[in-house]
């Protein structure tokens, strides 16, 4: 039986809707659009809050946002039932590779939000995505919280390693009297 990863190793790639079928399938609302990777290169998916680890035996896409995954283990409806409602989650390192303008969203908490002048403006505090682009809230020391987009005008650069976003504020980005 395979270790199950920490909450920190995982990165979620959908959530169990419901049973389909009657052989113990489930249908996954995904939030991932790398799913050819996921069925080259992911033999393990991990399910519900306890990250059970199920073999990930075949994955379909029969419309965009949907998979259905046949999981080694699960083999009645009732069984896939039991699962509704669960995330399904993939060891990060069995993640496609990023591109170079690319990053996971929980990559972003904590980082320092810098001006290109230096002059730090906060903290990540949350991401949210809003289907054009992400955008941070950015907690500000002692002033109300601000939202950035994520967008290549505002944001010069990403540097997770360094922990820091350095951002070009266009006018009327900051409210500077909060």
């Amino acid at each position: 039986m395979e270790d199950r990863p920490s909450a920190d190793e995982v990165l979620l790639i959908g959530t169990v809707v419901d049973a389909f079928g009657l052989h113990g399938e489930i249908k996954v609302r995904s939030v991932t659009d790398r799913v050819d990777h996921l069925r080259h290169h992911v033999q393990t998916v991990f399910v519900g809050e306890e990250r059970r680890p199920f073999p990930l035996q075949r994955i379909r896409e029969p419309k965009t946002g949907v998979l259905i995954l046949t999981l080694g283990g699960v083999t009645d409806r009732t069984m896939a039932e039991a699962l509704r409602g669960a995330e399904v989650t993939i060891r990060e390192c069995d993640a496609a590779p990023l591109e170079a303008d690319e990053y996971f969203i929980h990559q972003l908490y904590g980082l320092r939000v810098v001006e290109s002048s230096g002059a730090e403006i906060g903290i990540v505090r949350e991401v949210l995505q809003t289907g054009a682009n992400d955008v941070i809230v950015v907690e500000r020391h002692g002033r109300s919280d601000t939202l950035l987009p994520m967008i290549h005008d505002v944001v010069e650069s990403l540097d997770v390693a360094a922990g820091q976003i350095v951002v070009r504020l266009l006018p009327g980005l900051i409210d500077e009297e909060g």
